[in-house]
């Protein structure tokens, strides 16, 4: 009996640790080199940088020079950022200076963390 509750706390110990170890594949999408756009990415490299450390992969896509890209997406805002993985798909448009905004958006803060 005590190997199978030793065997079911390390299960869920792992569960627990898996999307700490997860990959986070982003796209920004942006309009060459506004204000706005170097704002954008700016925050979420920040947030990126302080949270994923070596998890992520974050292309940056310039809706001028990709507008396939923008229009295969189906961006219609820009600066909008795309987390591609680890499911679910999520976008987030416009400002990504609320940090605890895109933490919880990128599910790396629960509800209940955000005080």
């Amino acid at each position: 009996m005590r190997k199978k509750r030793d065997s079911t706390a390390e299960a869920l110990e792992k569960l627990a640790e898996a999307p700490a170890r997860e990959r986070y594949v982003l796209r920004l999408y942006v309009t060459g080199m506004t204000a706005r756009s170097t704002e954008a990415f700016a925050a979420i490299k920040a947030i990126c940088d302080e949270h994923l450390q070596g998890r992520y992969d974050l292309e940056v896509i310039d809706i001028y020079q990709h507008p396939q890209l923008a229009q295969d997406e189906q961006i219609i805002a820009v600066p909008t950022l795309v987390k591609k993985l680890p499911a679910p798909l999520r976008r987030f448009i416009g400002n990504l200076s609320n940090e605890e905004r895109v933490l919880l958006g990128l599910d790396l803060r629960r509800k209940s963390q955000t005080g």
